[in-house]
């Protein structure tokens, strides 16, 4: 439990570090966005279909797709039939493309409910199996970055303080070890909760990433999101050869 909570703590730190590369207007911040977006998908991918799905299968049987599915549908839902205009990546609309405050309050409520999953995740993994909880830990912290990028950009595009972008990262943040702790508190819900998480990972990768790596006609950010699998099974295969 202390392990799943300090690396929640971690992931909710590079969410915050993510917002911050906006806040602070750093240069070159656009080139680490997509980098990570394009890795982070292909790891995020691997690590839901290969490691979390199986097992939730082998445990639940049939039950396990449902979960799955209902996972995906909520974080659809959250972020992006509640939210009128959201994609991740970097805001440079202005209100007239339909940014705006409740736009802004929408697309953070969304991504706090994805956040939280993403805990639940790393918590349940752990309780599962160690092995588990380092390889979904590795997985959720690759998109922590382009997940604070994403909040503070809207946020500033909808004309928000930064002091105001800040505390949005830092709900992100906190709803990541508030879905940590919750799992830890009721673990025996662990293996259904890594199933629904499974299915807000599946989301997150394809439909939230994966577009945005899809967009850029540079072949470097699809073998990048090709690397993020291989170094999801890589580790997969290193991780297991070490406990044996």
């Amino acid at each position: 439990m202390l392990t799943s909570l300090l690396l929640s703590v971690v992931a909710a730190l590079t969410t915050i570090a993510g917002g911050a590369f906006v806040i602070q207007n750093l240069q070159n911040r656009t080139l680490w966005l997509r980098s990570f977006v394009a890795f982070g998908a292909g790891f995020l991918l691997a690590a839901g279909l290969i490691a979390m799905v199986p097992h939730a299968f082998a445990e639940l049987g049939k039950t396990a797709g449902l979960l799955v599915l209902a996972g995906y549908l909520v974080t659809h839902m959250f972020e992006h039939a509640l939210v009128p205009h959201f994609h991740f990546g970097e805001e440079t609309h202005s209100d007239s493309a339909g940014l705006n405050r409740r736009t802004f309050l929408s697309a953070t409520t969304g991504m706090t409910v994805h956040s939280y999953f993403d805990g639940v995740a790393i918590g349940s993994g752990f309780i599962i199996d160690e092995s588990m909880g380092w390889l979904l830990f590795l997985a959720i912290v690759l998109h922590k970055l382009p997940d604070g990028f994403t909040i503070a950009s809207l946020s500033l595009a909808s004309r928000q303080s930064k002091r105001t972008s800040l505390i949005a990262v830092t709900i992100l943040g906190v709803g990541t070890v508030a879905g940590t702790l919750s799992i830890s508190l009721i673990s025996n819900l662990a293996t259904a909760a890594l199933a629904v998480s499974a299915g807000v990972s599946i989301h997150v990768a394809a439909t939230d990433l994966m577009p945005e790596v899809n967009r850029e006609r540079n072949i470097r950010w699809s073998l990048l999101f090709f690397a993020g699998v291989a170094a999801f099974y890589l580790s997969d295969m290193l991780i297991h050869s070490l406990q044996h």
